[in-house]
């Protein structure tokens, strides 16, 4: 008899069905094969499949098993489909109703004492199973959390094989897994945590921070060792708004498929914060593998991507990031397939000006040649530099601004206007296909970024003497936009665009 179970496998952060077709004939010899281009993970599920059924005091008797994974022409990987492959040698053998999987989705790794236990995308297969209509979904409990934010889809947390085949059989019923409530969490910083208060001077670079987090916009820190560019990055998080629900969904999406949630963790609750170290791969960073996973920029989605010693990271690592900094997602094309990843995130990155880093300090010697200096900001090219919206230098600090009591603006104010920055934008581009200024392109720059007379003879004259390229042009606008949201102001001014100019230094011309 043949009997038809369903599960799912990933294709980047979705999921597709994957019908498994059992079939149990005691003709022949007994044998056992797999066909459906399964991976090592897929094929080794038969050990564990028959020492967690034999464990669970189920016994089959010899027969000549062929298991089909459809559709056959795509690949599948992981050990998601130990249950529902469990579940159809259960069913094909007549220990279970032919009808007792019909509507059902499972997904579940099987010990070899019969226990489930949890494995990575499951978020992609509940959204997958609601949106074919499923009766409902079996996953391992540690997995129930995150699937059980999905509306519309019955939940059904498992302990081991024999309690999934009980249910499936009428037998005993299953309790319906809930949602965890979401409310991103809310950071009471003058009180606990990093604080923009405790970064003594530097105002300058604040402001560009809140410049930067307002508007969605990526932002390069420049200047001396020791002058606070690290601290500066490490407490932007803490003037980001919290995620709406469908950002954490998303972000949710992304660390499922990439195993790194919490067992029993719901939806991620926090912006991402990302800092690799200068030694990564240029597929560590963009996602890869034979089975492509995502990397650190998408990890880094709806978040923060910070690059600390920029220059630090090898050139070829850093050119693959151009396009998904512009398109807001990343694409990894194999001979077999090709899968997109979401990579929407701020990048921010800290530089120091040449390689002994002194270069403009006033008061330390800087030790670099001419060519050292060329050599070494030759790194960062000119068409990478200039998908960095707000450049910055950060300069050493003076004692005067180091000795206690001269802190300046805390997170909670600088977060008060990104927030109301945020919202302005998040009411303009109601029904648009943007979310921040950071997006706009095309003819949404014409439509929001207007300027009066007086702001294009500006911005005219400041594109032909910095000999500034129509990308910069582009960012500029877009960081005008931000600064008149943040002012509360309904058109660009010349005061908005002159600041936005102020704002990048570092890609003009001899001019």
């Amino acid at each position: 008899m043949i009997a038809r179970v369903l599960g799912g496998s990933l294709h980047g952060v979705d999921a597709f069905t994957v019908e498994l077709e059992v079939d149990f004939s005691r003709h022949g010899l007994p044998a056992f094969t797999m066909v459906g281009l399964a991976e090592g993970a897929v094929r080794e599920a038969r050990d564990r499949v028959f020492s967690a059924l034999k464990s669970a005091n189920f016994r089959l008797p010899p027969a000549r098993i062929t298991v089909n994974l459809a559709p056959a022409d795509r690949k599948k990987g992981g050990s998601a489909f130990d249950l529902p492959l469990a579940i159809g040698l259960l069913q094909s053998a007549g220990v279970l109703p032919d009808d007792a999987a019909k509507g059902y989705y499972f997904a579940g790794e099987l010990s070899l004492s019969g226990e489930l236990r949890p494995v990575p995308g499951i978020l992609p297969i509940a959204i997958l199973a609601r949106n074919e209509g499923a009766r409902g979904l079996l996953v391992a409990k540690d997995n129930a959390a995150e699937a059980a934010v999905v509306e519309g889809l019955a939940v059904y947390p498992v302990h081991t094989v024999g309690q999934a085949v009980a249910f499936l059989a009428g037998a005993a019923p299953l309790e319906q897994a809930r949602a965890l409530p979401f409310a991103a969490q809310e950071l009471h910083l003058p009180f606990a945590g990093p604080d923009f208060s405790e970064v003594r001077g530097q105002e300058h670079a604040k402001r560009a921070v809140e410049i930067a987090c307002a508007g969605g916009h990526n932002l390069l820190f420049l200047g001396p060792p020791g002058s606070g560019k690290s601290m500066l990055a490490q407490r932007l998080p803490t003037v980001l708004p919290p995620l709406s629900f469908e950002e954490a969904l998303e972000v949710t999406k992304i660390y499922s498929v990439a195993g790194m949630l919490e067992p029993g963790q719901g939806l991620v609750q926090n912006r991402p914060f990302r800092a690799p170290h200068h030694t990564i791969s240029e597929y560590g960073l963009i996602g890869g593998g034979a089975y492509p996973r995502p990397g650190e920029i998408s990890l880094a989605h709806c978040g923060v991507l910070f690059l600390d010693e920029l220059l630090e990271f090898k050139k070829q690592t850093l050119e693959v990031l151009r396009q998904p900094l512009e398109t807001g997602t990343i694409t990894i094309a194999r001979a077999a397939q090709s899968i997109q990843f979401p990579a929407s995130c701020m990048l921010i990155a800290a530089m120091n000006p040449c390689p002994c880093g002194f270069l403009t300090d006033p008061k330390k010697k800087c030790t670099c040649s001419p060519a050292d200096i060329h050599r070494y900001r030759s790194r960062l090219s000119g068409p990478l530099l200039d998908r960095i919206d707000l450049h910055v230098e950060v300069p050493a600090v003076p004692y005067k601004d180091l000795k206690a009591g001269s802190s300046g603006r805390s997170s909670e104010s600088i977060r008060a206007v990104v927030e109301k920055a945020r919202a302005i934008q998040h009411a303009r581009y109601a029904g648009t296909s943007y979310r921040m200024n950071a997006e706009l392109s095309g003819r949404g720059l014409d439509q929001y970024c207007a300027l009066n007379t007086e702001a294009q003879d500006f911005l005219g004259i400041a594109v032909e003497r910095l000999h500034l390229s129509a990308r910069a042009y582009t960012r500029i606008l877009r960081i005008a936009r931000t600064i008149a949201d943040m002012e509360d102001a309904a058109n660009i001014t010349l005061p908005h665009l002159a600041e936005a100019v102020n704002c990048r230094t570092l890609d003009r011309g001899e001019g």
